[in-house]
């Protein structure tokens, strides 16, 4: 039997301008470009092996799977995964199988440091590790563009977290030109992501659903055709590190993203009673003149951007809140890359 393995690592993100919806479901094409911040400390960590014995199997048993070993395994946090998430990441192996040339199986062991599936992007990390290990293990040399628009086809938030630092997605007219980029490396503002978590469950309604259901909303076409414009300003406010400016863009983003949710057909309501207290208490902290802001993904979970040097004054603030579970603090993060 042969066999290859690659471990990668790779950090998630939270989107400062918002993806949500798709003009194309199965390449994940974005309705909209988006601008994130990559959070250091907060990965996840893959390991892909590639197996022939599979397919000598196969050839031997006349095209008959010899059983339990008929397809692709997934663990993870140490634990068997069977159902969707587990054909979805199988579907993803098939398009590295086919840019590959190979047939053979894998074995993917994944495990994340924080809460999935509640709003702090677990599938981007975990689609940019899967398709960098992934790659990599079945030969593949991709360039970043490459293996940002592959990582794309898993979870479309996991291209940005291929790049590193402050990223942004281009929306593109089609696969080819669909991918994200970096705009500033983490050093240019040290800028930190203060996570209140008011709940570690995972969401009844994920983002892939989330995504399909934009369109029903009659404030989607608005939000996308306003897109360019809010890009434009948070895009600048990274880069001359004007925080008052940041702010302004990233809540109205946040506030747009989730009206789009609550009047979809049918309406997606994630915040929580802590969610809007923290919201509320956020601009009440900034109209005091604290450098902070919030962001809200797919979750009741509240992200709390603030600059690096007030993390922990924030975090402090943040853990007092009633209905908070816990704090997590994250600066920005690099790129994907590989760990032996």
């Amino acid at each position: 039997m042969s066999e290859q393995s690659t471990t990668a690592v790779a950090c998630a993100n939270i989107a400062l301008i918002k993806y949500w919806g798709n003009r194309d479901d199965t390449l994940r094409l974005p309705a909209n470009g988006s601008i994130s911040m990559n959070l250091e400390g907060l990965f996840t960590r893959t390991t892909v092996t590639w197996r022939e014995e599979e397919l000598a199997l196969s050839a031997a048993k006349g095209g008959a799977w010899k059983e339990g070993n008929e397809e692709d395994s997934l663990i993870i946090n140490g634990l068997p995964v069977r159902g969707t998430a587990f054909q979805r990441v199988s579907d993803f192996l098939d398009l590295v199988r086919n840019m590959a040339g190979m047939e053979w199986r894998a074995e993917v062991v994944s495990e994340n440091n924080f809460p999935a599936g509640t709003g702090i992007a677990s599938s981007a990390s975990a689609f940019a590790a899967l398709a960098l290990a992934a790659s990599i293990a079945a030969g593949l040399d991709l360039e970043p563009a490459a293996l940002s628009r592959l990582a794309r086809r898993g979870s479309g938030s996991a291209c940005r977290s291929i790049p590193g630092g402050f990223v942004e997605w281009q929306a593109g007219i089609g696969d080819e030109d669909s991918f994200a980029t970096s705009i500033a490396s983490p050093e240019h503002w040290e800028l930190a992501d203060c996570i209140a978590v008011v709940s570690a469950k995972q969401k009844p309604t994920g983002s892939t659903e989330g995504h399909s259901m934009a369109d029903t909303s009659p404030l989607q076409a608005g939000r996308v055709a306003d897109a360019p414009r809010r890009l434009d300003l948070c895009r600048r406010a990274l880069l001359e590190r004007d925080f008052d400016a940041l702010a302004g863009i990233v809540e109205l983003d946040s506030n747009l993203m989730h009206s789009v949710m609550m009047t979809s057909m049918p309406p997606l309501f994630y915040w929580q009673e802590p969610t809007l207290t923290l919201m509320r208490l956020v601009r009440e902290w900034r109209f005091g003149g604290l450098p902070v802001c919030y962001s809200i993904d797919a979750g009741p979970n509240v992200h709390v951007i603030t600059e690096g040097a007030a993390a922990g004054r924030v975090a402090d603030l943040l853990g007092a809140v009633p209905g908070v579970q816990k704090v997590l603090v994250a600066l920005g993060g690099g790129q994907a890359r590989l760990v032996k």
